[in-house]
């Protein structure tokens, strides 16, 4: 189970992420060691629900950009169940 006070209440904030990731592997040996590795991130809580949180990287910092360009963001879509730990940043 994640540590964190509440998880709910983190949309908006700026958190560091401890969580398990997946590992592709191809044509290794049937007793080799895989398993999910842990990885950590750092980015606001765009979203989230019972299953899942968006955590963004990288986004405008201004709300208003010209006609002909597309507001974007850039981060992770991460399973709740493969958080490790949660905090907030700041």
């Amino acid at each position: 189970m994640p540590r964190c006070e509440n998880m709910n209440t983190l949309t908006g904030d700026v958190v560091v992420l401890r969580y398990y990731d997946s590992v592709l592997f191809k044509d290794v040996t049937a007793d080799s060691n895989i398993m999910p590795i842990v990885r950590e991130t750092i980015g606001w809580v765009d979203y989230q629900d019972d299953d899942y949180m968006r955590i963004i990287w990288e986004r405008y910092s201004e709300a208003e950009i010209k006609e002909e360009s597309k507001l974007r963001i850039t981060g992770l879509a991460i399973l709740k169940k493969n958080i490790i730990s949660i905090r907030k940043a700041i």
